[in-house]
Formats: structure tokens, C-alpha cells, sequence
């Protein structure tokens, strides 16, 4: 059995409880949160988890195998360094931090200790992405040129536009909690180094919100590819989401569209996207794999390494209104 501890008693972090509960073998044995009473609700998820405010206690118990950071950015590097030293296999809620040197740290722990770290990128879980990696893997474009993303969700966060999630302080803004998303797909269909972006935002909901809904981000990779990302949280019903991804390569060209989706019509969404559905659970069943030593992390610390670099880089070319060279020298 695979004893589960996750870290964190938000939205998210029940989430990952209720995916683990799906996955044999798996066993979640701790929820560990600020707050106890939210706590102890995600951990009724599942028979048999413990609810809790102390860290060490879960990270103490050799039932543990792997942990689950989540909760907030900036906590995501203590609370990754604490699992480490523990000896546990850790699965990092994106973004795993807010500054490349805190993701260095935990890189260099990890590979001291010997275990496996991975950051959560449930998109490259989707049965639509997986299709379409498996297909540019197997040579159907050739070597990759141009990925263009159009991506159009409804508002997700429980606080509104004034959402931790949201504020460069606490999250390191929008593109680096959320733009981590397309900038790791883009960097592993690319198969390249991201150089340069450039961003623009726009508030489509009202003038005047704390932070744009609607982005276009432009990146160049050091072989001369480019990825083109729309990316919007305007959509105004919580839930929608609308994507187009097109990769074209030297030989030929990949696409998909959620419109080509059986269950998107004319009435209201009411379950995922077939293309998206049950991304955290495939994810789930890889964590498994990867902390009893299976299968090797499909998201790799190097690829998570620079889209970090590459969000946080967007996110000073929106600041600055200007491109930004992505920084992946240590």
C-alpha cells in the first residue's frame, strides 16, 4: 500500500484527495492544513485518513511513502524541503515557487536524498494532450516548429479577482499560477529551450481590475520555434473551458478543438470536457507509479525548471510592457 499525506485544506487539496481515493493500492493517510475543521472535511473524503495541523506528524509516520504539496505558493519550498529530509517522494502543486532559487534548492535537495520530486501539470494528463504528444512523439509533424494555444476558461478562484492566486506577492501573479500551465506543454511539445517572451494583458470583465483576465504570450526557443498562447479567464460561468491547439512541424500538423467534443452543445457544460476529463485522476494513478518507484516523473524537474523561468519572465514583460529574456542560468 502507497500511504498518501496531502499538505493543504483548500479546493485543490481536496481535489487530489478524492483522485487518490480512486487509485488502487493508494492509501491517503494524512490531510495536514492551517485550518483544522477544513482539514478534517477533505480527509472525510476517504476511510481511515487523519486530519491535522502539525506537518511533522504526517512526515514522522512510516506509513508515509509520498506527500502532496499544496496550499499556498509561497509555502510550497518549506513545506517541499521538509518532506525531502523526511525521506518522502513529493508531487509540488504549480507553481512550486515563486523565485527560480527556491526551485533550485529543492532540485539540489531532491537529488542529494535520492528521491523523486515532480511538480503536478494535470494539462499534460488530458486525454487530448496525451494524444496529441503521443502522435508529435511518434514523428506525425516532424520536428515541432510552431504551437499555437488558444485557451479560454471561466473564473475558477473562490476570492474573486482579488484572489491570492492572482497577486504577484503572494502567487507571483497571474501568469506564474496559472501560466505554468501552457509554458510547460509548450516546452514539452517544443522540445526546446524558451529564450524571450513577450506578454500583453487585458481586462475584459471591467477597466480597473487588480490584475488583467486575457493574455497573449509569445515565446521564441532557442532552435528558432515559437509558441503563440491565448490565454483568457473571461469566460463568465465558472467551469467552461474552450481550447484550440494547433503543433505544426517541418513535415505535418497536429490539432485538436473542444468543439469537437461530444459533450459541449448548446446548453450549459454540466461535466468536463471529454478532452479534459479526469486529468487529476490520470495524474493520481502516475503519482503512484512514481513514488513506488514504477515510473519515472513524466513532468521532469528541467522542464518545470523553465517554465517557471518562462512564467516569471511573462509576468515581468506584462509589468514592463516589453519582451523579457528568460533566465535559465543558475
Amino acid at each position: 500500500m502507497i500511504g498518501v499525506a496531502v499538505l493543504g485544506s483548500g479546493a485543490i487539496a481536496a481535489d487530489h484527495v478524492a483522485a487518490l481515493a480512486r487509485v488502487g493500492g493508494v492509501e491517503v493517510t494524512h490531510v495536514v492544513g492551517t485550518d483544522l475543521a477544513r482539514a478534517r472535511r477533505i480527509a472525510a473524503l476517504t476511510p481511515g485518513c487523519r486530519a491535522g495541523t502539525d506537518l511533522g506528524d504526517a512526515l514522522a509516520d512510516p506509513a508515509v511513502t509520498g506527500v502532496i504539496v499544496c496550499g499556498r505558493t509561497g509555502d510550497h519550498p518549506a513545506r517541499t524541503l521538509a518532506a525531502i529530509a523526511a525521506g518522502k517522494h513529493v508531487v509540488i502543486e504549480k507553481p512550486p515557487a515563486r523565485r527560480l532559487a527556491d526551485f533550485d534548492d529543492v532540485v539540489a535537495a531532491a537529488r542529494t536524498a535520492g528521491v523523486r520530486v515532480m511538480v503536478g501539470q494535470t494539462t499534460r494528463f488530458q486525454p487530448a494532450v496525451r494524444t496529441l504528444a503521443a502522435a508529435a512523439a511518434a514523428g506525425e509533424v516532424g520536428t515541432p516548429r510552431l504551437l499555437h494555444l488558444a485557451w479560454y476558461v471561466g473564473h475558477v478562484w473562490p476570492g474573486g479577482w482579488n484572489s491570492w492566486q492572482l497577486d504577484p506577492a503572494a502567487s507571483g501573479g497571474h501568469l506564474v499560477h496559472n501560466g505554468m500551465h501552457p509554458l510547460d506543454l509548450a516546452i514539452a511539445l517544443l522540445g526546446d529551450r524558451p529564450e524571450r517572451v513577450f506578454t500583453r494583458g487585458w481586462c475584459t470583465h471591467a477597466p480597473g481590475m487588480p490584475t488583467p483576465d486575457s493574455f497573449h504570450v509569445t515565446v521564441r526557443f532557442a532552435g528558432g520555434a515559437v509558441a503563440l498562447a491565448e490565454l483568457s479567464y473571461g469566460l463568465r460561468r465558472p467551469g467552461d473551458m474552450l481550447r484550440r491547439m494547433t503543433l505544426a512541424g517541418e513535415t505535418g500538423t497536429l490539432a485538436h478543438h473542444t468543439a469537437a467534443d461530444a459533450t459541449l452543445g448548446g446548453t450549459p457544460v454540466t461535466v468536463p470536457p471529454a478532452s479534459i476529463a479526469d486529468a487529476l485522476y490520470h495524474q493520481a494513478v502516475h503519482t503512484a507509479d512514481v513514488f513506488a518507484g514504477r515510473a519515472v516523473p513524466l513532468i521532469t524537474l528541467e522542464q518545470s525548471r523553465a517554465a517557471l523561468a518562462t512564467a516569471l519572465a511573462a509576468q515581468r514583460s506584462l509589468e514592463a510592457g516589453a519582451p523579457m529574456e528568460v533566465t535559465l542560468d543558475a
